[in-house]
């Protein structure tokens, strides 16, 4: 079956498709009915048919599993975003769309229409037998029954009754896709001259008068502003705070190691060469006796004769694997062979040769060439391993019993951190924190809870300890603020490198843009080539070194009349001049005219869907609830602004 399915990969991903991407599909009319009475509040809505909050958090888990079987090593936090969100509710909404127009429209199939698509599409091919029935097997490695395929199709059919013949009105002529695909790889021969602020900053140097009239712009010292800090005492409670602290008694120590030997021994292998009679299921009493009678003759062969095992088991053994070694089978543990060899050899000396060994591969002459491990470490060497078990659990013990205790004094004892300190023997920890948790922050530092108790009114206003707050598994931490530092604006002085740093910066960019500025005048009022570079051939396939908006305003530039000339701020503390030299047809090797005309149909089509799905939200009054879009623009821009 594996082979099959290796074969038809391509097949197979059209039915995955079908089952769990998102697109025009249904998921039905009956199950969407299942929400229509739901108590949640709605986040979009067909008319008077709603989509609840249930159904869209249902959707999203739905679709987050999707993509981590997907990609099971991504992390999940990039499948639960504002973005993903919002496309997985637009697709329900779609999808809802789609599902009343098909009742509006009173559209079905027979199960006998689904069977004829199915038969008749050589997509499917695959899923019948030789017979013409459905290999329910094939079904299954995708999830699938006979029926659910049937509610499959049914769907994806129903859903192409609405769009389809939408989809196959778009008509694009060949003619019209070579004018599209032309401006868009539209070639021109440009020559370049760039006007880079390092060339100007070099010159500028501030005042201290430019100095105080450029900081006292808001917007410049804005970016100066120094967050929101706290210094801080804290103290943890948790296991390992208090392993050090813990007494060991030495008979536990002694006691722990007799009573878990097996685990202080390093396990036991076996070395072995064996000689292999192969018996089979299908052979008669009689062979198997002969099979028997001849391993009977190697024991009392290899006996005779020790030394000579190795080639006797080339010459007569059957396992062809082990014969061309001699037999050697190199060391081996316990539950590595079949139990009746395991237990012979296991059972022997080194040096033996077993008797005739029966196991279902037939009879064994086994030969022990080996034995290692399997000896108990002495106490003084695991010593300190038993120590740091018992430690550990001494410590979770510890823990349990007086985190109520350290919850207790930190609150009771609110205006200073030594008492818990001194009690349960911690240690207190400085540090400086803000109200979120820094990029690089690790432990309890990185713990949201902590912070919002650090900076809460009661902590900043009155210096007490923060609560006892859980910050981890059996991990309690207890911070006071030491010092609150407000967000500010610095003076000055304390900025003032970094404030002329920025002054020259800003300068030089406005010398650079006013430079290249008289340069593209001086060029459109004919002015000579000097400065420009090399005349280089640039598309949107082979930009030659123009990126982003350089190149995109290269392209669009009118070039009615040439030479053109373009000036563009770069963004990259560069100004662009560019001479439009020539207008050069696309490169055909990039797409031929055939592929050309088929992707423009297809975008064509897309587009038409599109505006035909639009039409039927507007006819259907389809909508996601105002407060939603809000909700979901902030948690974009959130995360935007996050990243």
């Amino acid at each position: 079956m594996f082979d099959f399915v290796r074969k038809h990969t391509r097949l197979l991903q059209f039915l995955l498709l079908l089952v769990i991407l998102p697109s025009f599909v249904l998921v039905g009319v009956e199950g969407y009915s299942r929400f229509m009475d739901g108590s949640n509040s709605a986040v979009a809505a067909v008319g008077d048919r709603k989509i609840t909050q249930t159904e869209w958090d249902a959707a999203v888990r739905d679709q987050q599993e999707r993509m981590r079987q997907q990609a099971p090593n991504v992390d999940p936090k990039l499948f639960d975003t504002p973005e993903m969100r919002k496309q997985v509710l637009e697709t329900v909404l779609r999808d809802r769309v789609i599902a009343v127009a098909i009742e509006k429209e009173h559209r079905s199939l027979s199960d006998q229409q689904l069977l004829d698509i199915i038969s008749n599409d050589p997509q499917f091919a695959f899923l019948y037998d030789e017979q013409g029935k459905f290999r329910k097997e094939m079904l299954a490695s995708i999830g699938l029954t006979t029926d659910g395929l049937l509610v499959r199709v049914r769907q994806g059919a129903l859903s192409n009754q609405v769009l389809g013949p939408i989809a196959n009105s778009a008509l694009p002529t060949q003619s019209s896709a070579g004018l599209a695909f032309d401006a868009l790889l539209q070639q021109r021969e440009v020559q370049v001259q760039r006007f880079d602020i390092r060339e100007f900053a070099a010159a500028l140097k501030p005042t201290d008068a430019d100095l105080e009239a450029f900081y006292k712009d808001s917007k410049v010292s804005s970016k100066f502003l120094q967050p929101e800090t706290a210094d801080i005492e804290y103290v943890v409670l948790d296991q390992g705070s208090l392993t050090g602290s813990v007494t060991l008694n030495p008979a536990d120590v002694e006691g722990y190691y007799k009573q878990n030997e097996k685990n202080f021994k390093a396990p036991e292998e076996r070395r072995a060469s064996h000689i292999l009679v192969k018996v089979t299921p299908d052979m008669s009493a009689a062979d198997k006796a002969k099979a028997k009678a001849k391993a009977e003759s190697l024991v009392a062969e290899a006996r005779k004769n020790p030394a000579g095992f190795a080639e006797l088991a080339k010459k007569n053994s059957d396992d062809a694997g082990s014969a061309v070694r001699g037999g050697d089978l190199d060391f081996f543990g316990e539950g590595a062979m079949v139990k009746p060899f395991q237990d012979a050899a296991f059972a022997m000396k080194e040096g033996d040769i077993s008797d005739v060994v029966e196991s279902d591969f037939g009879f064994h002459i086994i030969k022990l060439t080996g034995i290692r491990g399997g000896k108990l470490r002495p106490l003084e060497e695991v010593r300190p391993e038993i120590e740091a078990v018992l430690r550990k659990e001494l410590a979770q013990k510890r823990y349990t019993e007086i985190a109520d205790d350290f919850g207790n004094t930190v609150y009771e004892q609110s205006d200073s951190l030594k008492p818990a300190a001194d009690k349960f023997k911690l240690t207190i920890q400085k540090a400086i924190v803000q109200r979120k948790p820094a990029t690089d922050a690790t432990g309890v530092l990185a713990s949201s809870k902590l912070l919002d108790a650090v900076f809460s009114s009661d902590t900043l206003n009155n210096k007490r300890n923060t609560a006892a707050v859980e910050t981890g598994s059996s991990q309690l931490v207890s911070a006071r603020v030491v010092a609150h530092h407000p967000s500010r604006t610095p003076a000055l002085a304390d900025v003032k490198p970094a404030v002329a740093a920025a002054w020259v910066q800003q300068h030089a960019k406005e010398a650079a843009m006013k430079a290249g500025q008289e340069r593209l005048a001086e060029l459109q009022k004919g002015g000579d080539a000097k400065g420009l570079g090399e005349a280089v051939v640039v598309s949107r396939a082979k930009p030659s070194g123009l990126q982003g908006k350089v190149l995109e305003q290269v392209l669009r530039a009118d070039a009615a009349k040439l030479p053109a000339f373009v000036g563009v701020d770069a963004g990259d503390g560069q100004y662009l001049v560019v001479r439009i030299n020539k207008v050069l047809p696309r490169d055909p090797a990039l797409i031929d005219a055939k592929r050309a005309a088929d992707q423009y149909a297809q975008t064509w089509a897309a587009a038409e869907m599109m505006s035909f799905y639009n039409a039927l939200k507007t006819e259907y009054k389809a909508s996601i609830k105002p407060a939603v879009q809000k909700s979901l623009a902030a948690s974009e821009a959130a995360a935007s602004a996050a990243q």
